[in-house]
Order: structure tokens, then C-alpha cells, then sequence
């Protein structure tokens, strides 16, 4: 943070700060307090030189614009946006309960639960649209709950207005995250922003009851026709009337997709629910393979270039890239224990290590002369979330024979008990 910015701790003289919540590529979140209210605040700062040097201008622009314009009891609110020579500062709503993401990371949530939250997600998706408004990237990790477990939709970055419509009346920039996007947005030919939040939210539904995406695939292309045509199967534990609502969601043609009034209308939907949804799970052991956050971390395009797929959950994937080997594994491990088991490698085989200062990479080196020289080995830890991590191996010197070997004899068998493994690989089929 800047100097100027700040006085003993007191931002721009009107909010203390405190600790650090999260941190992006563009952006820091810090909870504060402030002076005035003494009402805790989130403030989340964004560099200005690295903003204009990306040309994210107007992504803040219209993010700063559309959450002044969407004041709902489920939309975190924009109390105000402040700004010195090199930040910018949005004072926002502290939401202490964390992402829907975690509690859907558990397993998949009981039905009247779901329906709690998706009430609630569909009260705001309905208020932004009539103020024109097309969020464009909701998921889970977008969703906040609060202390008494109420819905707040956040990062309105990708969101459209009415007036960036084109003359065909219809959107045209593909974004958003591709397990939620809708096929239209994908297919590039103009689309209603509406109808592609709407199959969003159908895809959040099934998530949250089935816990899995509905659409998945080992390879993206094959993954993108499964929602191309609307290619789904319901577990058998969906009710019959969630079953025939997420259909009507899940439609691929746009053009006869359920639209809100008709989801409002819906028997599942109107069904009475607990006020203060409970957080519980139907089964603690379900997880899902999602997107995760931005920052040193990955966001959805970088985990399908990764993982070919959102199915990061092989024990390990070997292929070909410029000749190179590579191994990849994801884990819930924090990346210390990874640089620690990769240190025991070390040790063993006397490679020598070198490591980055915040432990995200590191380098195994050899002494011995191989066939090619001596065998380099380069390991990157990167955090899809908090608590999960892929972890990519490389060569990066040295033979890829005896690189081979050395993975299936000595770092395979040694890194075993740390890799992650998706409870879809343990499942029977049916």
C-alpha cells in the first residue's frame, strides 16, 4: 500500500485497517474499521499502473458502476470508492461466512438447503436484470454467505449493461467460467444475457444438489459439445420436480429456456424453506472439482489447459509438451508438506534444492552426469483455493528416460499419500 495512502494504519484518515482477508492479480482485501461508524468494512485495493498497463480500466469502471446501480438484501454492497495517485479503494460489505464453494466442496447439500440458497440467488439475478444488468460469471465461488447464511452474489467484473447490447440486441463478448457458461456464449454468435445467467444458475442448482458438475469431460472440446447439447444425466437422488426444473434451466436452445418468472412460478421453487439455512451436507465425502479463485492462483482457462478437463483427480498425468515430461497432481495439502516431501526426494537421491522464497516453486538438481547431462527437475505449487493446490513436475535438464525413472521409482511412491484423488474414481459405474 502506498505511503500516501495511509497514516498510522488509518486509510486516506477515514478506515483502519487490518489484517489482509485475500489477495488477486489485481487486487488486495483487507478487513477495516470505520472511524467514523465504527462498522467493520472490507476494502479492496486495486493498483491503478498495473490496472491501466493490462488494460483492465474498464473492467473496474463498469464493476464500480454496476454495484452502485444494484442495491439488494443478496448483492454485496458498494458503500463507497475512494482513490489516491496509485490505488483505487472500494469500501464493500464485509460477508464473514465465507464462499458457497466451501460448503458445496464438502459434499452435496440437502435439498431444502439448496433451494434456501437458490431462492436467494435467483431474487438477485432477477434484480440485476431488471436494471439491466447480466452478471456473466456466476458460480459458487461468487456466492458469499454471511453469518446468518444469507446468499450475497459478488465480482460483478464480467457483468454487462443493456446498453453494451449491439445493434442485433444481443451480447457478443465470450466470458465467463466454462463449466457455467452457456452453449450460446460459447458458440460466439451473440447472445441474451439473461438467458446465459439462467443456465448458470441451472448449473449452480445441480451443484449444489448433486455435488459434481453437470457438464464434465477429460477433454475440454468433448466437454464443450456435452453443453452444446445440453448432454446431462439427473442422479437418481434429485426430486422429480428439482429434476424437471434444472432441465428447463439446462436447456441448450435459448430460445425456449425457462426464463425467471416461469422459475419463480415453479413447484420446487416455491416449496417453504428454513429462514437460516443450516450448512450441512448429504454426504461429508462428496467433493467437487470446480474453478478456483484468482491471485498466485488459477482461474477456470488455466486449470483446462492444466488438466485437459476439469478431472484434476488422476494420481498422475504424464504427456508430451516441447518434448518435455510432465507430471500433475492436485492436493489438500498445504504446499509446505509438498515442498517437504519433494525435499525427502532430494535428500535420498542427493539433489541438491533450490526453493522460491514463498515456497510456490522449487528446483531438484542433480550431481550425477547422465546420458544428456545431469538431471534438472522443476516443481510449481499453485492454489486453485485456500486449502487446494495442483502441484506440476518437470524436466528441465537431463534425460527423459532417466527422468522417467526416477518419477516411477522414487517420486511417485513418495508423493502418493498427499495426492488428492476425486471420489468419482472410487465410484463403481452404474
Amino acid at each position: 500500500m502506498a505511503a500516501e495512502d495511509r497514516n498510522n494504519g488509518v486509510l486516506l484518515g477515514k478506515y483502519e485497517l487490518g489484517r489482509q482477508l485475500g489477495h488477486g492479480t489485481f487486487a488486495k482485501v483487507y478487513h477495516a474499521r470505520n472511524l467514523q461508524t465504527s462498522k467493520s468494512v472490507a476494502i479492496k485495493m486495486v493498483g491503478k499502473e498495473k490496472v491501466i498497463k493490462v488494460g483492465m480500466t474498464d473492467h473496474i469502471q463498469r464493476e464500480i458502476s454496476v454495484m452502485k446501480m444494484v442495491r439488494h438484501p443478496n448483492i454485496v454492497e458498494l458503500h463507497e470508492v475512494l482513490a489516491s495517485k496509485s490505488k483505487i479503494y472500494f469500501a464493500m460489505e464485509l460477508v464473514r461466512g465465507g464462499e458457497l464453494f466451501s460448503k458445496v466442496a464438502k459434499g452435496r447439500l440437502r435439498e431444502d438447503v439448496a433451494r434456501s440458497y437458490f431462492q436467494q440467488l435467483i431474487s438477485a439475478v432477477d434484480f440485476c436484470h431488471s436494471r439491466g444488468v447480466y452478471h456473466r460469471d456466476l458460480k459458487p465461488e461468487n456466492l458469499l454467505l454471511d453469518e446468518d447464511g444469507n446468499l450475497k452474489v459478488t465480482d460483478f467484473g464480467l457483468s454487462a449493461f443493456s446498453d453494451h447490447l449491439r445493434q442485433d440486441g444481443l451480447l457478443h463478448t465470450t466470458c465467463g467460467t466454462p463449466a457455467y457458461v452457456a452453449p450460446e456464449v460459447i458458440g460466439k454468435k451473440g447472445y441474451d444475457g439473461a438467458k446465459a445467467d439462467i443456465w448458470s444458475c441451472g448449473v449452480i442448482l445441480y451443484v449444489l444438489l448433486a455435488g459434481f458438475l453437470p457438464f464434465q469431460d477429460e477433454n475440454v472440446v468433448a466437454m464443450y459439445r456435452k453443453i452444446h447439447r445440453g448432454d446431462f444425466k439427473c442422479p437418481p437422488w434429485f426430486s422429480s420436480d428439482a429434476r424437471r426444473l434444472i432441465t428447463k434451466m439446462l436447456d441448450p436452445n435459448a430460445n425456449s429456456r425457462i426464463v425467471i418468472s416461469k422459475i419463480m412460478e415453479s413447484t420446487w421453487f416455491k416449496k417453504a424453506t428454513p429462514k437460516k439455512p443450516k450448512f450441512l451436507v448429504e454426504n461429508e465425502d462428496e467433493c467437487i472439482n470446480l474453478k478456483g479463485k484468482e491471485g498466485k492462483t488459477l482461474n477456470a482457462f488455466h486449470i483446462i489447459s492444466l488438466s485437459e478437463g476439469f478431472d484434476l483427480s488422476p494420481l498422475f498425468e504424464e504427456k508430451k509438451r516441447d518434448e518435455k515430461q510432465e507430471i500433475r497432481f492436485a492436493t489438500m495439502k498445504p504446499a509446505g508438506a509438498v515442498v517437504s516431501k519433494l525435499e525427502e526426494v532430494a535428500k535420498a537421491m542427493k539433489f541438491s534444492v533450490k526453493k522460491s522464497g514463498d515456497e510456490s516453486s522449487l528446483r531438484l538438481q542433480g550431481h550425477e552426469m547422465g546420458r544428456k547431462g545431469k538431471l534438472g527437475i522443476a516443481a510449481e505449487i499453485m492454489a486453485v483455493t485456500p486449502s487446494f493446490f495442483v502441484v506440476e513436475v518437470t524436466k528441465s535438464s537431463g534425460d527423459t528416460l532417466e527422468y522417467n525413472q526416477f518419477c516411477s521409482k522414487e517420486l511417485r511412491p513418495a508423493l502418493k499419500d498427499i495426492v488428492w484423488t476425486s471420489p468419482a474414481n472410487h465410484s463403481t459405474p452404474a
